[in-house]
């Protein structure tokens, strides 16, 4: 399937076959050439699979390493060290080609050919991957049930998929900037709920699973940080999440590593904040427990 492409890729627009790969699901053949257009891809297909169904015999023959035909056959060159004939691959009245590798008989063997698109290269060459025989198939057949499975969760026909995703799509933009608003207005409640006790505690700690970095940043904001020392937390309760450590600057800069540290972190900081992102939330608790030995300590100083 390679040996066809390359050759009607050559024919047909001057493209020459750099490199390619054969992968487990798809295989990849580098052109040096820095774009196809559609309507070239098209032409391509089109043209490799008419070779395909015309039955084009290919044929394997040896030649002599100094046979003077090898230098019409298509090839990377001979290894220094080559001994022996020479193995040549003939698409009859397409392509001869140097190979070591097994080939089909017929092109018909191939089936079908289908070329998935291009993708941009290396050193300003195109990767055009391919499908040939039985991986056609097979994508088609996974298709298929992805399509079934589709039908079944979107509720309507193969046609209304992709409208339905756009609207899907769009239903979720809604809510999320409806969620982030609904965020703000709590981090502004929790805040004020703070403040208008009449004592306040030096320190405030709060966890939110469903918050971000700006929910925790706006109860910071609304609470002010000259006085008392916030540590906020959002995220699942046990595993990954984000924290936010705020108050004095001083005390800010000599505890916000060492909470990075007890919550399995990284974090950075300045001017009165150490925010960052933590993988053990679960020893939320540790960190309460040593900002309110610091408090104590800084109380008994005082």
């Amino acid at each position: 399937g390679q040996h066809l492409i390359t050759a009607i890729a050559d024919q047909m627009f001057g493209f020459k076959t750099t490199s390619w790969e054969l992968g487990r699901q798809r295989s990849v053949i580098e052109l040096d050439t820095p774009s196809m257009t559609a309507e070239q891809i098209e032409a391509l297909e089109r043209s490799v699979n008419e070779k395909i169904r015309e039955r084009v015999p290919v044929m394997v023959r040896e030649l002599a390493a100094d046979d003077p035909e090898i230098e019409t056959v298509r090839s990377r060159g001979l290894p220094d060290d080559h001994a022996g004939p020479v193995r040549v691959v003939d698409i009859e009245g397409i392509d001869s080609n140097m190979c070591c590798g097994t080939h089909v008989s017929n092109l018909s063997d191939l089936q079908v050919i289908k070329l998935l698109g291009t993708e941009k290269g290396k050193k300003n060459k195109t990767n055009l991957a391919f499908l040939a025989g039985n991986r056609v198939l097979k994508s088609i057949e996974q298709s298929h049930s992805t399509e079934k499975a589709l039908t079944s969760l979107l509720k309507n026909g193969p046609g209304e998929h992709v409208e339905a995703v756009r609207r899907l799509q769009s239903s979720v933009k809604l809510l999320q900037k409806n969620n982030l608003n609904l965020l703000r207005d709590i981090a502004v409640l929790v805040a004020r709920d703070f403040k208008s006790k009449p004592v306040r505690s030096q320190l405030f700690v709060l966890h939110r699973k469903e918050g971000d970095s700006e929910f925790m940043n706006i109860i910071a904001n609304e609470i002010g940080t000259e006085e008392t020392l916030l540590f906020l937390t959002v995220g699942d309760e046990k595993e990954a999440g984000l924290f936010l450590l705020a108050g004095p600057a001083e005390a800010v800069e000599h505890l916000g590593p060492r909470v990075a540290e007890l919550l399995g972190g990284k974090g950075a900081g300045k001017r009165g904040r150490f925010q960052g992102k933590a993988t053990k939330m679960s020893r939320r608790g540790e960190v309460q427990a040593l900002l309110q030995e610091f408090i104590g300590h800084r109380s008994a100083e005082a």
